[in-house]
């Protein structure tokens, strides 16, 4: 007896694992997205609602009150203050880890592939083009950097090379200066990697408190990050290492403090998330061009239906509609009133003439 509980306890944890991996390779585990901080006008719930990672651009579009294509049938955002939308997005993806234990509410990521915010920016500009709006993607490890309107001239000092990350570290105004590094080393050029991207966070917010206008303009700000330094860490000494793990607590705490700044300089109208991601997942498969494309093109609309509205037909639709309903009504008075008009009294042309006459 006790033979068969162990065989049927064995069972089950094989069971569970089997479920487990089936999970993660279907992309529900490896990802979490947080909610640091948001404004009252922005409803996230609380829940384990898992968010498809492609569709992560399109709620920080919606969250700042921006159209989409396609709706968002996710139950973790729900319906907030359409007249007072968020100043801004901040979004700071973390590689190299699954789950952070920031404060805030967390949605576990489905599929997580890689997902650019680029609709987002090309939206501010397209509707606050007059107003120069700050949007600024950066990726420190890569050296890349994408700063658009008034970020030119507020964030030209920031460092965005590795040379320049690396000196900014030495000067005297350094987090070298107050953060603890514990089991971390200065000589270890993944630990200053690690650091400096810790920097580029709080010179970020520091550029802004100088410039504090930017945040009480009219137009929305737009901030994409992304830190790769934990896991380069987590590759060098492995995610069971003590490096690993303070490099863990100290990147919490640093971006907890740069949700509270960001927060604090946008008088509480900003969004902070954290997307963390173990790895960003290959996609399963990839569109290719056929010699037989150009063939069958021919029959795929066989019924010569019309093509698809997009979805900007209803708005196009109801200006058309009421302008038509206003010009109709403005003929039907206008008609009304000349019809049931006295020349002799309410004509100014008539009653000249009659005065002319009598004279004569």
């Amino acid at each position: 007896m006790a033979d068969m509980g162990r065989r049927g306890g064995a069972g089950r944890a094989l069971g569970l694992a089997a479920l487990v991996a089936a999970a993660c390779v279907a992309g529900v585990c490896g990802a979490e997205l947080s909610i640091l901080r948001s404004p009252a006008s922005v409803a996230f719930r609380d829940g384990n609602w898992p968010i498809p990672g492609e569709r992560i651009p399109d709620l920080a579009a919606l969250t700042m009150g921006f159209s989409v294509e396609e709706d968002l049938p996710w139950p973790g955002l729900g319906v907030g203050d359409l007249f007072h939308r968020p100043q801004a997005t901040v979004l700071v993806t973390v590689k190299g880890v699954d789950k952070l234990p920031v404060k805030g509410f967390s949605y576990p990521i489905e599929n997580a592939v890689p997902f650019s915010l680029d609709s987002v920016a090309n939206a501010i500009h397209t509707l606050f083009s007059e107003e120069t709006p700050v949007v600024l993607q950066l990726a420190p490890s890569e050296e890349r950097v994408y700063m658009v309107g008034k970020a030119n001239a507020v964030f030209e000092d920031l460092s965005v090379t590795l040379r320049q990350l690396r000196s900014r570290l030495f000067q005297d105004s350094s987090i070298l200066s107050s953060l603890p590094l514990n089991s971390l080393s200065r000589n270890n050029e993944v630990d200053l990697l690690f650091l400096s991207e810790l920097q580029v966070l709080r010179d970020i917010a520091s550029l802004l408190s100088r410039h504090k206008h930017l945040a009480k303009d009219h137009s929305p700000d737009l901030y994409s990050l992304e830190l790769s330094g934990l896991e380069e860490i987590g590759k060098r000494y492995g995610e069971d290492s003590q490096q690993f793990k303070d490099a863990s607590q100290i990147l919490v705490d640093s971006l907890q403090k740069f949700a509270d700044e960001m927060f604090n300089l946008y008088g509480g109208n900003a969004v902070v998330e954290v997307v963390a991601v173990k790895e960003f997942n290959s996609p399963l498969s990839r569109k290719t061009r056929s010699i037989l494309q150009a063939s069958q093109s021919k029959n795929e609309n066989p019924y010569n239906l019309a093509y698809p509205y997009n979805y900007d037909y209803s708005v196009i639709f109801n200006i058309v509609l009421w302008m038509m309903i206003g010009l109709a009504l403005a003929v039907i008075v206008i008609s009304y009133n000349l019809w049931n008009m006295d020349p002799g009294y309410d004509s100014i042309i008539y009653r000249m003439t009659n005065q002319k006459i009598r004279m004569d």
